[in-house]
C-alpha cells in the first residue's frame, strides 16, 4: 500500500492548483482559476492510472472545496471529474455556484 500522499497548494492572484508527486515522478493535481473575489472556477483534474484508486482524485476535489470555504469563495465545477464529485457529494452543495 502506498504512503498517504500529500497534497500541496501553489497559487497566484488568478489561478492555482493543488497537487501531489510521488518519488516516482507521479504526479496528480486539480487546477482552478479565481474570478472575481467570489468565484472559483475548477477547470481540470487529472490523476495518472499509476495512481488511481487512491481516491487522490476526490482528496484534490476537497481541497479545492476546504479552500473555497476558507476564502468565501462559490465553486463553478467546470472539469467533468469535479462536476460528477459535485453530484455525488451534497455536503459540498454550500460552496457550489448555482
Amino acid at each position: 500500500m502506498m504512503e498517504q500522499l500529500e497534497i500541496h497548494l501553489e497559487e497566484s492572484d488568478t489561478k492555482g492548483r493543488y497537487y501531489s508527486d510521488t518519488k516516482d515522478g507521479a504526479f496528480a493535481e486539480m487546477t482552478f482559476t479565481k474570478a472575481g473575489e467570489g468565484l472559483m472556477i475548477i477547470d481540470h483534474t487529472e490523476v495518472p492510472k499509476s495512481l488511481s484508486g487512491l481516491g487522490l482524485g476526490v482528496r484534490l476535489v476537497e481541497c479545492g472545496v476546504a479552500y473555497a470555504r476558507e476564502t468565501g469563495r462559490k465553486i463553478v465545477p467546470l472539469c467533468p471529474y469535479a462536476a460528477h464529485q459535485f453530484r455525488k457529494h451534497s455536503e459540498w452543495h454550500d460552496v457550489l455556484n448555482k
